[in-house]
């Protein structure tokens, strides 16, 4: 890093990691190692693109962090008076008007809209309709939007165990079988997910199934205290 040998650098890190997968010190100097490259190339941003989006972003992004919601918002609206289309910028806009005391919901869900219009691709704000719609109870507007969510992300966790609640909780068990199968084979260690699954399975007849599911999480939790007792001397 000293000399500026940035490739070289990177690739020692990641050989540590193949190398001793778990080891705690291998990741503790992974995580310094790209946190000093994160600041590094966030002040070469700064220095060298001070009035570019990206910097304004960065800026905006820091001030989220530290709960600045006003100055946060004032540098999105900045950017989108020079790109109007600018893609993720409505987006965190809608976030900060749901984190506001309290949350504005009808600017937060218009901003996702806006979003969406500019990058019909967005995830994120497919999802965060859905959940609008899901506290509202209108649950074919849920459904679809978390379905889509779910479809525009393969890896989007959240939008597969949302979807199966909502389906659970529309009456649609059949349906929320995939979903859930889906979020418990991503996040096998979450009780919500097998319970979730368990109840599409006893309500479509596969009782050996739910019972299976139910178990689950109850071995899991054996497991792991188990693991963790120390052993007697």
């Amino acid at each position: 890093m000293s000399l500026e040998r940035t490739e070289t650098a990177v690739e020692a890190p990641l050989s540590l990691k193949r190398e001793f997968p778990g080891d705690p010190e291998v990741l503790y100097t992974f995580t310094h190692f790209f946190s000093e490259l994160a600041s590094r190339s966030s002040q070469e941003l700064a220095s060298m693109a001070s009035t570019s989006p990206q910097a304004q972003q960065l800026e905006a992004e820091v001030f989220e962090s530290q709960g600045k919601w006003d100055e946060a918002a004032a540098l999105y609206k900045k950017i989108l008076e020079a790109n109007p289309r600018a893609a993720g910028i409505r987006y965190r806009l809608g976030r900060i008007f749901l984190g506001k005391v309290p949350p504005d919901e009808a600017n937060a869900n218009r901003e996702f809209e806006e979003e969406l219009k500019a990058d019909p691709e967005n995830a994120s704000a497919e999802f965060m309709l859905g959940e609008a719609a899901r506290q509202k109870g209108q649950w074919d507007d849920t459904i679809a939007r978390f379905s889509k969510a779910s479809k525009l992300d393969e890896g989007f966790q959240e939008a597969y165990l949302a979807l199966g609640m909502s389906l659970n909780s529309g009456g649609k068990f059949s349906d929320a079988v995939s979903p859930l199968e889906n979020y418990v084979k991503l996040q096998p260690g979450d009780p919500a997910g097998h319970y979730q699954l368990a109840t599409a399975y006893a309500r479509t007849g596969r009782k050996q199934e739910a019972e299976r599911e139910m178990r689950l999480p109850q071995e899991a939790a054996a497991k792991s205290a188990q693991r963790g007792r120390s052993p007697e001397r």
